[in-house]
């Protein structure tokens, strides 16, 4: 799928139809790729100024960081639509016999997991997204200092919205020590990356005077 390749125009209106791909995992992953773009502009926008020399070398290694990020979400907007097309075609096997049942749950179960690994994905990298935004808060330049903090909201949809989609999955699998170890990571990441958004939030309202 080129899913990631469409101008912004067709992404939203191929959002807005109903097809099943892109759903809310893909537009999390966009969603997280922007807000990790606009940490990376906040880079671009300090390195070389001699106002923020002392955080050059540190800025410049966020910034490379910050690209990978970025390249990771952007693909995962097509990884996930590949992920979850086996569960939408899952949903509409056959179950007139007791067999034809038997096979649609098995089927269902192995989609379920295979759905659940992009927004799984999603949720981590914006976890390191966001840990990037708290370093650049104290280190980027005052100009852009509101660009952090849309990042950082755009990230904190991302990583709420990604989770959204493994709780959707996880909550149909039945192998329940698979659902308590995502459930577990999930909760950690998912509190820890909201609270630092807040914090970043909060730093850059300060810095604004609001």
């Amino acid at each position: 799928m080129n899913i990631s390749e469409k101008t912004c125009v067709e992404f939203v209106d191929v959002l807005a139809s109903k097809s099943p791909v892109p759903g809310g995992g893909g537009a999390a992953a966009l969603v997280g790729a922007i807000g990790m773009a606009l940490g990376s502009m906040v880079c671009n926008l300090t390195i070389g100024k001699k106002k923020y020399a002392e955080y050059e070398e540190s800025v410049k290694e966020i910034l490379a960081k910050a690209g990978k990020l970025e390249r990771e979400l952007l693909e995962m907007i097509d990884k996930d639509a590949e992920g979850f097309y086996p569960l939408s075609q899952a949903y509409g096997l056959p179950t007139s016999t007791e067999e034809e049942k038997h096979i649609k749950e098995e089927t269902m179960q192995k989609a379920l997991k295979v759905a659940c690994e992009v927004p799984i994905n999603i949720v981590r990298v914006c976890y390191k997204a966001i840990k990037l935004h708290q370093e650049l808060v104290d280190k980027g330049s005052r100009l852009a200092i509101s660009d952090i903090g849309v990042g950082v909201q755009c990230l904190r949809a991302a990583i709420l919205g990604a989770e959204l989609n493994v709780v959707i999955n996880v909550n149909s699998i039945k192998d329940q020590e698979y659902v308590d170890r995502v459930n577990a990571e999930m909760k950690e990441l998912v509190e820890g990356g909201v609270q630092v958004c807040d914090e970043v939030f909060k730093k850059v309202e300060v810095s604004l005077g609001k």
